[in-house]
């Protein structure tokens, strides 16, 4: 059946028509109607599930001990990724703070995204990629002129920067909020010399990255190639977000004793919560 769109009548008998239609890079909505729910997760636990096109962003406010996995559908997604408390969104991800105060530049399951704080704000539960970026950055506008000839937001290369502005905007945050990201499934590694390299791509495909919440959060991504990606092209390929409800870390769990620095984190966010 086809439709003249010209007048309001037909705009809207078309608008209607296109009821339960589902591309792949949308939301699932219910989010109990999730495809890719984990094994043993009943429908009514899912909070989230969502495809990121490349170029594309998303933004959610997930509960304390909500799970969280990234799949990288084909093997090319760059998933940048902000984080800020959601009951006081002020607190976000600290960058430096997270790997300094683990010794290690390089993140993998065990290990802890900490706030401007000195809490945790995720712990990495699963790590089936083990090739991540924490040093390197979102990538920007005019980065993006310069290597595909146009960056603009909503021209053909958007820029992750620019789509943090989107996401953000959602939630009352602006530019000034904007922090350093971490990136997920591009590995970035320090030479000798001090020299970053970027890994080879793609990566093989259905990679997945499993976070833990341990405090009310507004989760943040864009999924724009990496700053350092060489290529000519704009390639960047989607990625799920799935999540569901979960208990609170207990006490005696693995990932919170494996070290002092990680034991005296988790002691924050938890005398954050004795209100």
């Amino acid at each position: 059946m086809s439709f003249s769109t010209a007048d309001p009548y037909g705009a809207r008998d078309h608008a209607r028509a296109m009821a339960g239609t589902h591309v792949l890079t949308m939301p699932t909505l219910p989010a109990s109607e999730a495809a890719d729910r984990p094994g043993g997760v009943p429908s009514e636990a899912m909070v989230w599930e969502e495809v990121i096109a490349g170029g594309g962003y998303a933004a959610k406010r997930i509960g304390r001990g909500a799970r969280l996995r990234l799949t990288d559908l084909e093997g090319d997604a760059c998933v940048s990724m902000l984080l800020f408390n959601a009951e006081q969104p002020t607190e976000r991800l600290n960058v430096a703070d997270t790997l300094k105060v683990q010794w290690n530049a390089y993140l993998g399951t065990g290990q802890l995204l900490l706030s401007d704080m000195g809490r945790v704000m995720m712990s990495i539960v699963e790590d089936e990629a083990g090739s991540h970026d924490a040093l390197c950055g979102a990538s920007n506008e005019r980065g993006n002129d310069a290597k595909y000839g146009s960056g603009a937001n909503y021209g053909e290369a958007p820029n992750a920067r620019d789509r943090f502005k989107i996401a953000v905007a959602k939630f009352g945050l602006g530019a000034k909020d904007i922090h350093p990201c971490i990136n997920w499934f591009k590995g970035v590694r320090v030479g000798p010399d001090g020299e970053t390299e970027l890994g080879r791509a793609p990566a093989p495909a259905s990679r997945s990255l499993t976070l833990r919440a341990e405090m009310d959060l507004i989760v943040v991504f864009a999924n724009c190639p990496h700053v350092l990606d060489a290529r000519s092209d704009y390639t960047v390929t989607p990625v799920r977000v799935t999540a569901w409800r979960g208990e609170v870390t207990p006490t005696d769990d693995p990932v919170r004793n494996a070290t002092p620095e990680g034991q005296r984190a988790f002691l924050n966010t938890e005398d954050y919560f004795c209100r």
